[in-house]
């Protein structure tokens, strides 16, 4: 087992850091800082972090295989050109509700952009309960809701058989399993493949590795766990040194490098002053496992 190193690499530090993503045409990490509103671009050979602001909270961002991004915007899908610093409206959802915005987002293997709404919160996972849905945005642009009464949409990710739809509502704190049928994007046969420990806190992104276990993050429990869905047992816990982790993926060269996003929301000063990296990206290295390359969105 080779000896796992933590680097904090993007150190701007984000008000809500999540869903990194790594895009391999142009070598470089996307992430969003929700509350910040802006989307970021980190260059490991200029060791420099590009943001583009937005207008409302961003939640998610995904790779479009017509080139540039797709994210979720509030409660919209939009499109982002980076080069023109350009944003388009795609499609709403929950038009009928004034309170909510989308949190985590993914592309599935088929290129359709899967992605949950929340609440807004009163403070960092505190907020009117069951108000969010999960939707799928089509390569056609149309939209499905899969469910609603969800708490806090979040991690999610596909087995490598894409039979499998991984997700988690953070409050239930537990990772589910789906049904996944890849033709249509439907799932079904819902059941908790884990559920986490009180010292693992609550259940946020998640990305899947080469050998078919989840990497899930956890908000306030300061760490990634590897956990193998099939036995539902934990396989390796990595420390990190900030409490409110949030999401991870895999990228570098040969998706041999973890990147996790983190928060700094909701810290005061002192607090603050012990994690002066509070908000950073962090690449984890040595895990020994690679990643999956992310799907673009076919539309």
């Amino acid at each position: 087992m080779s000896s796992v190193s933590i680097e904090c690499v993007a150190r701007e530090g984000c008000r809500i850091g999540e869903s990194p993503v790594w895009d391999e045409r142009e070598g470089a990490l996307l992430y969003v800082d929700i509350t910040g509103r802006k989307v970021c671009r980190w260059s490991p050979g200029t060791r420099q972090a590009q943001a583009i602001a937005l207008d409302a909270p961003v939640s998610s961002v995904a790779l479009r295989q017509s080139g540039d991004y797709v994210i979720t915007l509030g409660t919209r899908f939009a499109a982002l050109n980076w080069k023109e610093e350009l944003v388009t409206t795609i499609t709403q959802v929950d038009k009928d509700k004034a309170n909510t915005r989308f949190n985590d987002g993914k592309v599935d293997p088929a290129g359709r952009y899967f992605a949950g709404t929340m609440a807004e919160e009163i403070r960092p996972a505190v907020l009117e309960r069951r108000q969010g849905s999960l939707y799928t945005l089509f390569p056609d642009l149309s939209v499905v809701k899969h469910f609603d009464q969800v708490d806090i949409s979040n991690g999610l990710d596909w087995s490598l058989d894409h039979r499998t739809f991984f997700y988690i509502d953070s409050l239930s704190y537990s990772v589910d399993a789906f049904d996944y049928d890849l033709q249509t994007g439907k799932i079904g046969n819902r059941r908790s493949i884990y559920k986490l420990e009180k010292e693992e806190s609550i259940p946020d992104g998640m990305c899947i590795d080469t050998e078919g276990k989840l990497w899930v993050a956890c908000y306030d429990g300061g760490r990634v766990i590897r956990l193998d869905p099939e036995t539902g047992k934990r396989l390796q816990t990595v420390k990190l040194p900030v409490d409110k982790t949030t999401s991870c993926c895999f990228g570098g060269k040969d998706y041999s490098e973890m990147f996790v996003s983190s928060a700094s929301d909701g810290m005061d000063k002192e607090w603050l002053s012990r994690q002066p990296q509070a908000g950073g990206i962090f690449k984890i290295t040595g895990l020994g496992v690679k990643g999956v390359p992310p799907y673009p969105f076919a539309g």
